[in-house]
């Protein structure tokens, strides 16, 4: 298998886990670059590039709320996910951890 395609199983089988990930980390209140910070820390690397239309689109989809506010003479805008963010990403954990434990099964078979 080429480089090439090995790049783009990898990006498939990270994408949503960013997206849990980012739901995550956003139960908490965080600005874009606190919160790939965060996600770094946690070892989930994630690109500028990535990670604001993400947001945006999650945003756009009801499950986060964002304000903006200066904060070290700066504008920035903060992320928290919205009582449906909650919601959606309770279940979106419950369906994680079943797809895990089950391709933890067959992977370790």
């Amino acid at each position: 298998m080429d480089e090439q395609a090995r790049e783009k199983l990898t990006l498939e089988l990270r994408r949503g886990g960013i997206v849990l990930a980012v739901l995550g980390r956003l139960r908490e209140e965080h600005y874009g670059y606190s919160l790939r910070k965060a996600l770094n820390e946690a070892g989930v690397r994630i690109d500028e590039s990535t990670l604001y239309p993400l947001v945006r689109r999650l945003e756009k989809q009801g499950l986060l709320t964002s304000e903006w506010r200066e904060e070290d003479k700066r504008r920035k805008r903060f992320y928290r996910l919205s009582e449906a963010g909650h919601q959606v990403l309770e279940e979106l954990i419950v369906e994680w951890r079943a797809l895990n434990d089950g391709i933890r099964a067959i992977v370790e078979d």
